[in-house]
């Protein structure tokens, strides 16, 4: 299990229920979380052998940004 890190631009819980259908969808995902309080707008996401590059492409596809953090 590993978990990822990234910096968003998803602001809202609104727009999290607009992110929320693609990130169940990926059967290798554990649990997400988005932390709207950080200025980061922080996704974390609990996974086993997933790509960052495919994340931050599918919220893209969405229109938001997403960029992993170190």
């Amino acid at each position: 299990m590993e978990i990822l890190v990234f910096k968003t631009n998803v602001s809202s819980k609104k727009k999290v229920s607009m992110v929320a259908p693609l990130l169940t969808s990926f059967p290798t995902i554990r649990h997400w979380n988005f932390d709207l309080d950080d200025c980061d707008k922080v996704l974390r996401i609990e996974a086993t052998g997933l790509n960052p590059d495919s994340v931050e492409s599918l919220l893209s596809t969405a229109g938001f940004n997403c960029q992993e953090l170190d």
